[in-house]
């Protein structure tokens, strides 16, 4: 973790694989961020989240606050807490992905890691070279509208 008690800010991407019994390499720019125990669980957009402890105890403070009478929000809690396993970098800085989360996620063999500020995002290659297409699209349309309102 960064001195001072700041949390680590993942950036960049990072290609990999996935091997026939689930482990993963971690890439060493996040293992030092991540710990030596991390959480995985689903993301949204079909990847999986990985949270250092101190960041996955703040979401899990927040998840506890949302009313347990909205239906929505138990559907949000149960998403992400039913999938979450606690994670532990092995000598090789892999971690072993539980099936359930592989299958959501559609990691079968060419992966896509991401920082994404607070948490690390990890991606089918594909899926996310669809996701990063569509998002290189909207950006361009945006480009386009800054432009035409001189932004």
């Amino acid at each position: 973790m960064a001195e001072g008690g700041d949390s680590e800010m993942f950036l960049g991407q990072y290609q990999h694989s996935i091997d026939a019994k689930g482990r993963l390499i971690v890439p060493a720019k996040f293992r030092e961020g991540l710990g030596e125990r991390f959480v995985v669980t689903k993301g949204l957009d079909n990847c999986l989240f990985a949270y250092p402890q101190e960041e996955w105890k703040i979401f899990e403070e927040k998840l506890k606050q949302l009313p347990l009478t909205n239906p929505g929000a138990r559907k949000f809690v149960r998403f992400f807490f039913a999938g979450a396993v606690e994670c532990e970098l092995d000598n090789q800085g892999r971690i072993m992905v539980p099936t359930h989360l592989r299958e959501y996620a559609g990691l079968k063999k060419d992966i896509v890691s991401i920082g994404v500020n607070n948490r690390i995002e990890i991606w089918n290659k594909d899926n996310w070279n669809e996701y990063s297409d569509e998002e290189d699209y909207i950006s361009n349309e945006l480009a386009f509208e800054m432009e035409n309102l001189g932004i």
